[in-house]
């Protein structure tokens, strides 16, 4: 007789995210979360059929926690909006290694779907449809995205924000100028600044 099943879906998708959190997402396979969870490679094999769905459990497990409720009715549908995005960023970007796999799978993921469904009434509420409603769901998502990688990978309080500020003024005064000017710009300052640039845009 097979041995019960003891380990439940959210006790995989805790150990990969440990693996994750702790050893980039390169460090993330079969051995690696057996070894957190404290069994065999093998016995991991009896609860998930491969790396493939230890990612899908990852982002469940993230995305799932991002509060998709609709924002108060009464305030503009621009922050509305906003409050949806910071919602999404500041889950997502606690587990930045995550977020190539938020791309690969999300359209299998509950929580990104309630999500953009949330999104999509506030902007067909605002009057926004077809195709126009299309692109700007892509380009929050695809701003979200950018913004947690780039926080993450290349931060403006980072090193390269301090190479760019010392390039030669003849070459690239502006390229020089804006870094010297980024380094005083925090990363909430950065997101939210750039939200309202898109936000605004949306509704021309």
């Amino acid at each position: 007789m097979p041995r019960p099943r003891s380990l439940t879906p959210d006790q995989l998708a805790s150990a990969a995210l440990a693996v994750i959190d702790r050893d980039g997402l390169a460090g993330l396979s079969m051995r690696a979360v057996a070894k957190e969870l404290g069994i065999s490679t093998m016995g991991l094999y009896r609860y998930v059929q491969d790396r493939d769905a230890l990612e899908r459990l990852v982002v469940e497990r993230v995305l799932g926690a991002v509060d998709t409720a609709p924002p108060a009715a009464d305030a503009p549908w621009r922050e509305r909006v906003a409050v949806l995005a910071r919602r999404l960023r500041d889950t997502v970007g606690a587990h930045p290694e995550v977020v190539p796999l938020t791309v690969t799978h999300r359209h299998h993921s509950l929580g990104v779907l309630r999500w953009s469904e949330t999104v999509l009434a506030v902007l067909t509420e605002a009057g926004i449809r077809g195709e126009r409603r299309v692109v700007a769901l892509r380009a929050l998502l695809s701003y979200v995205i950018g913004a947690i990688q780039l926080e993450h990978l290349g931060p403006l309080s980072g090193p390269g924000t301090t190479v760019l500020a010392g390039l030669p003024a003849d070459a690239f005064p502006l390229m020089a100028e804006t870094a010297r000017a980024a380094r005083g710009v925090d990363a909430d300052r950065e997101f939210l600044a750039g939200l309202a640039l898109l936000l605004a845009g949306l509704g021309d």
